[in-house]
């Protein structure tokens, strides 16, 4: 028999915790159900002999943007059918697939039952719900079009998944390529070309220059393999520490916008994130202020953006107007602010953001089509070379060897 810990809510709308001995879980809901309680959640109690020093599990795990944009589906179509916040939250909680949304839920809802409002209860949870989801849900419970706003969330958090979706599966093919040569260098440079190396030197040969340098750096990678390795992740984790600062970040924000190749799609991506969210908070009803209030929260990963919407938001609040305070800043591209002043001048802003969103979303997806159709046979040739070039170094002494057994 276990021990289940439960939160109910009575006929009077009074909620209360405590626990019951069951069998089984069904067998806990019936016995809780047959009392007239109406119950907001159930789990059975950890045994605290496990260990003492058990992470609890709403630590374990992550919450992903697709169980974010399930769970904004699932919550939109309850409310629309016109079941009440509390159930729908109790529902998905109990029957959410990932364990740490669960019991986000499940905290959610005592909030909610205990009269907070639904935004205030999400607040208080920024590592799952973040400024975006706290002001749109606000702004359904404001207008009470939640189920209205939900699905807009919805179809936001899906766009920006979809977008990380198809950068991920266009880097996923080069990377395991990448990693999988490497290894076969390091395989090489560390075993292969030492074992040749001392076969070179007992036949005492007169070694060309190509195959001096391989050695040499079989010899360097050899000798130095842990120090090597120790000075790497040493560089990684000063970079991390570095890049946890504001300067450093800020730099290393500078940085990413000038990388060759890349730097062109993370600016594109930053802005088609900023439109995005922008037109999504705009037509759920949330003001031109709070929206870009929400968007410098929003970007705390990205220091440039965030300054530039800092300032755009302190020059609208004195009175300038969106697509002025955006061109100010200087980080916009010319497009977007022009295509702003447009949308002011007609009074269609929020259609023309959404415009200009779709346009760089098409952009992005432009790059990823180009990058995969470009990156595969550059690979190959350039680890081709790469590997040619170490067996080349290796076989020149060899005809040499034959040579002298053929004199």
């Amino acid at each position: 028999m276990a021990k289940f810990i439960y939160t109910v809510q009575d006929a009077q709308g009074t909620v209360t915790t405590g626990s019951v001995n069951a069998d089984d879980e069904d067998q806990a809901v019936q016995s809780l159900q047959a009392k007239g309680l109406f119950i907001l959640s159930i789990q059975v109690e950890e045994a605290k002999s496990r260990s003492l020093l058990r992470v609890p599990q709403f630590n374990k795990g992550k919450v992903s943007g697709r169980d974010l944009v399930f769970f904004g589906e699932q919550m939109s179509t309850l409310l629309g059918g016109g079941i009440p916040l509390v159930r729908a939250l109790s529902l998905l909680g109990e029957h959410s697939g990932n364990k740490s949304l669960s019991m986000v839920l499940g905290q959610v809802t005592k909030e909610v039952s205990a009269g907070g409002t639904f935004h205030k209860a999400l607040e208080k949870h920024p590592k799952v719900f973040d400024e975006i989801w706290v002001s749109l849900v606000q702004a359904g419970e404001v207008s009470g079009q939640l189920p209205t706003v939900l699905r807009q969330i919805t179809s936001y958090c899906e766009s920006q998944e979809n977008i990380k979706s198809k950068i991920v599966t266009a880097l996923a093919y080069p990377a395991v390529l990448a990693v999988s040569s490497v290894g076969v260098l390091a395989y090489f440079i560390i075993y292969v070309v030492p074992v040749f190396a001392g076969v070179f030197s007992d036949f005492n040969l007169t070694l060309p220059l190509l195959t001096r340098f391989i050695v040499a750096i079989s010899g360097v990678f050899a000798k130095y393999f842990v120090l090597i390795a120790v000075v790497v992740i040493g560089a990684v984790v000063s970079f991390r520490a570095y890049i946890a600062t504001s300067p450093g970040l800020l730099t290393w924000n500078h940085i990413q916008f000038r990388i060759p190749v890349f730097g062109g799609l993370i600016k594109n991506m930053q802005t088609e994130r900023l439109l995005t969210t922008m037109s999504t908070l705009i037509r759920s009803g949330v003001s031109i202020l709070n929206a870009v209030s929400v968007l410098e929260g929003a970007f705390r990963k990205n220091l440039i953006y965030q300054n530039a919407l800092k300032k755009a938001k302190n020059d609208i609040a004195s009175g300038r107007s969106i697509s002025e305070s955006f061109k100010k800043t200087g980080i916009f591209p010319g497009l977007v602010t022009e295509m702003m002043w447009m949308g002011e001048e007609s009074g269609k802003l929020p259609d023309i953001i959404v415009v200009l969103s779709k346009f760089y979303q098409e952009q992005i997806e432009q790059w990823i089509r180009r990058f995969s159709s470009m990156i595969d046979p550059i690979l190959v040739v350039g680890i081709g070379a790469i590997i040619g070039t170490i067996v080349l170094s290796i076989f020149m002494p060899i005809f040499q060897l034959s040579q002298i057994g053929a004199k």
